[in-house]
């Protein structure tokens, strides 16, 4: 894969997981939670994939 689709699809899946944060955090209850538990674990996974090429 180019280097040029890899960063747009990355940034995708950012601005997706920082959505779910935010609607998660205007939710009241367990389903709020989860859904900011869900946008979280994306946000840490392209951390981990950025990470990855330093270790």
């Amino acid at each position: 894969m180019a280097k040029a689709v890899k960063l747009i699809l990355k940034a995708v899946i950012f601005v997706v997981c920082f959505i779910l944060v935010v609607i998660g955090q205007k939710q009241i209850g367990i389903p709020g939670f989860f859904t900011m538990l869900v946008g979280l674990a994306g946000m840490l996974g392209l951390m981990f994939l950025y990470n990855k090429q330093y270790n």
